[in-house]
């Protein structure tokens, strides 16, 4: 198998032996994987790996074909197209993944877009549902919202029958983003205006989390999982007494594996039959082959991009 692995703070790509799956795992062909701002921090030694993942091979995600299933597997998965999160090694041509963490793709879906799926719209369905407890016709902003995790929220808020306003650095995407369900779409200097928001999904940072702060319905919830302009941001006690709002934060990288394996499921039951019936889709940025990963890297560090940047794995 071969790998985009990290040596001395680069990318290359290096010649390893294919692994075997573990007793309840299996081992993917990988067509595609997403790239992810998670990546990027491990590739500068600021977010190692778990235990579990190889060190230098980075990726969270990736779409591909079972082709060898763990002793304990007992599910007819060899030739199965999915998908799956995992902890680390999906930027190569193979990966093992817990069997219980797939997703199952529709048929319509390319590798491509199936690439940038599990990691955006998992995370972005455990923000608003898992912790924000997002509700029909509430009023949700979510900001960063053209990245790949910022696209997956308001569409699964628009699905959920939300009221979405998008906040982005420019009014350079609003267009697309009122095409994938958003209402209301204001750039980040803009965000003071608004007013009675129940959630907020906070994929920016201190920048963002400054001004929505103050524009929070009695009870609202702000899920914070993107620090991007930040991590550190003054906060106002008083009106979080006054609007008895609730602060939170998530990951999943982190999770244990029982706990992935119940996000999974979720995903499994309430997103992936929207993806079969068109409800949702993943729009991408830019797709790059495998070993042009300092290439991807380097686009998906730069401003102005629009959903997901994915590497195309050729089989």
């Amino acid at each position: 198998m071969w790998t985009l692995s990290i040596k001395d703070g680069a990318l290359e790509m290096l010649e390893r032996d294919t692994p075997s799956p573990g007793p309840f795992d299996v081992v993917v062909e990988v067509r595609a994987a997403g790239v992810n701002a998670a990546d990027v921090l491990q590739r500068q030694g600021l977010y190692p790996a778990p235990a579990e993942s190889p060190p230098d091979v980075p990726g969270l995600e990736l779409a591909g074909v079972v082709t060898a299933v763990g002793e304990r597997v007992i599910e007819p998965l060899l030739g199965r197209r999915v998908a799956a999160i995992v902890g680390g090694g999906a930027q190569a041509t193979h990966c093992v993944v817990a069997s219980e963490h797939l997703l199952f793709l529709p048929e319509h879906v390319s590798w491509e877009e199936a690439g940038g799926f599990p990691e955006a719209f998992t995370t972005a369905y455990d923000a608003l549902v898992s912790q924000g407890h997002l509700a029909f016709g509430e009023r949700v902003v979510v900001s960063g919202a053209s990245g790949g995790v910022g696209v997956a929220g308001v569409q699964i808020a628009h699905a959920l029958g939300a009221e979405v306003i998008a906040v982005t650095r420019t009014n350079e995407h609003h267009a697309q983003l009122r095409a994938l369900g958003a209402d209301e779409t204001v750039t980040l200097d803009e965000v003071g205006s608004l007013h009675d928001v129940d959630v907020v999904l906070e994929l920016v940072g201190a920048a963002h989390l400054s001004a929505a702060q103050r524009i929070l319905n009695p009870f609202a919830r702000v899920v914070v999982i993107g620090v991007g302009s930040g991590n550190r941001v003054e906060i106002d006690l008083l009106n979080i007494m006054r609007t008895r709002s609730t602060f939170t934060g998530s990951t999943l990288r982190s999770r244990s594996r029982e706990e992935k394996a119940r996000v999974a499921r979720l995903i499994n039951d309430t997103l992936i039959p929207r993806w079969t019936m068109g409800e949702l889709t993943v729009p991408l940025a830019k797709v790059f082959d495998l070993r042009d990963g300092e290439a991807a890297y380097e686009y998906f560090s730069a401003p102005g991009k629009f959903g997901k940047v994915v590497l195309r794995v050729e089989p």
